[in-house]
């Protein structure tokens, strides 16, 4: 069994990443011009970061809802033309100082500020449309909407910092607050109403141009989520509702001292008895956004790493997961679309035979593959049809970073393996040797194709405070890149 995917190539551009005066990348009209760019460079596929609501640390792994849109990708030039907000009320924001980073408190106030505009100039219209997409998407829209206009009303804090009969979602609990706080959940109705509007519409246009989007999922979600706060059975959580347990993984070739990240932990077992109908939720939803669904941490779904909150990370210890149970689930409810397994981390043998069983493609990158192993998996070389082929990802440096970082042993190697005349000419020789791999399908990071150093890094694993906010300028993905990748598409049948 494969999944199918056709060869190709693709751009990883996260939406936050595009060009735009508004501080941060929107679906508006660069991402069109970016669309009718990955055409005219014969790529296949864009690969965005996920596209869920950042909250603490601006993470897009670290999301209020599972389900949830980010209202920054709500294009204001659309709010514009809409009649609901005035242009000299989106010029008179400071969006921030640097065009090439976004800087996330600017945006934060400035759309805040122009999406309560919008709201009220909006209410009193009731679309057709807008009232189909609230009931299509009550399932998870009602409790998204309360716990945001609670989280608000509780001064930003979390549901656990709340007053006790919400915090525990007593049903005369949520009767009040609804009534209490009407205005303000039909507010983040109407966030999520533009953000899926503008959403589906650019998905078809990309997907008309051929243009297939490949969207990450996280495999947890936040604590501070309207998802914990609504299925607190879901999760490993003690008699307060506090995690027993968090996320994180052992020691690898991201973090040397492993990583924590906080999620809490799924409470497999409890999931099971209701044939994981909550992850079917998730995936379907997912399944209307993107055509291929990359699956963070794809290993934790054999085996997780379980890091007691009173113990360090290293003292975490594996636990299994639910393994071809939830696969299962998520191949009934994929439909067309298809699945890509982040396998990346400590190896672990169970994961591949699953794998191996459901047809999922794995990753390779190329950054790992230069040990002076010649049977390093992660060579272009030792790859499989069946798997996507990166030279990094947004957790890894840039190339262009990794190169000025490796001894000169290293670069030699890295230089003769893709003959490369000189440390010039590595980005590109590198790109070459990825679209030249047997990988059914090659993405690469637009920081490598503009040959970036590490101030365009997108993410430092296990920090906070720098990450997700470089950004791509206009003009910058030239015609001569374009050309580039085109070449590279013709030669390596792609």
């Amino acid at each position: 069994m494969t999944n199918n995917l056709e060869r190709g190539a693709g751009v990883l551009l996260h939406i936050s990443s595009l060009p735009s005066p508004y501080g941060i990348g929107t679906m508006g009209k660069a991402a069109y011009e970016f669309v009718d760019n990955l055409k005219a460079a014969g790529q296949k596929y864009w690969q965005v970061l996920p596209v869920g609501q950042t909250g603490f640390g601006d993470s897009p792994y670290q999301s209020f809802s599972a389900f949830a849109g980010n209202p920054f990708f709500v294009d204001i030039e659309n709010l514009i033309n809409d009649g609901l907000i005035e242009r000299k009320a989106a010029d008179g924001i400071l969006w921030g100082r640097y065009a090439e980073y976004v800087e996330y408190d600017k945006v934060y106030e400035g759309r805040q500020k122009l999406l309560g505009i919008a709201y009220d100039n909006w209410k009193n219209r009731r679309e057709p449309e807008y009232e189909e997409f609230v009931r299509k998407n009550s399932y998870w829209l009602d409790d998204y909407a309360l716990y945001m206009s609670c989280r608000e009303h509780f001064n930003n804090k979390s549901w656990l910092h709340w007053d006790e009969d919400i915090k525990n979602k007593k049903p005369e609990a949520v009767i009040k607050y609804s009534e209490l706080l009407k205005d303000k959940t039909d507010y983040w109705k109407f966030i999520q109403f533009r953000f899926y509007r503008e959403w589906d519409k650019l998905k078809k246009y990309a997907n008309n141009e051929g243009i297939k989007i490949i969207g990450d999922i996280p495999i947890y979600v936040s604590l501070d989520s309207s998802d914990v706060w609504s299925n607190p059975e879901l999760f490993q959580l003690d008699e307060k509702l506090e995690p027993r347990a968090i996320a994180g993984c052992p020691p690898d070739a991201f973090a040397a001292e492993g990583q924590r990240w906080g999620n809490p932990l799924y409470a497999w077992d409890v999931m099971e008895k209701d044939d994981f109908a909550w992850w079917k939720k998730r995936i379907t939803a997912s399944a209307t956004l993107y055509d291929i669904i990359r699956i963070d941490h794809f290993i934790g779904i054999v085996r997780y790493f379980s890091i007691p909150v009173e113990l360090p990370t290293k003292d975490g210890h594996y636990e299994a997961g639910p393994g071809e149970k939830l696969t299962k689930a998520i191949d009934s409810v994929l439909g067309d679309a298809k699945i890509i397994a982040e396998d990346l981390g400590v190896k672990y043998e169970p994961v591949q035979e699953l794998l191996d069983k459901v047809g999922y493609p794995g990753m390779k990158v190329m950054m790992f593959g230069f040990d002076g192993n010649p049977n390093n998996e992660h060579l272009p070389h030792q790859a499989s049809k069946n798997s996507i082929m990166y030279i990094g990802t947004h957790d890894n440096e840039t190339l262009k970073g990794f190169i000025d970082n490796q001894p000169e042993n290293v670069v030699e190697r890295i230089k003769e393996y893709i003959s490369a005349a000189d440390n010039k000419s590595i980005c590109v020789q590198m790109i070459k040797s990825a679209y030249l791999s047997v990988s059914n399908v090659c993405i690469i990071q637009m920081q490598d194709i503009l040959e970036k150093n590490n101030f365009a890094r997108m993410n430092f694993p296990s920090t906070i405070g720098d990450n997700w906010k470089w950004r791509l300028q206009q003009g910058e993905f030239s015609a001569k890149k374009i050309m580039m990748l085109k070449k590279l598409v013709d030669i390596s049948g792609r």
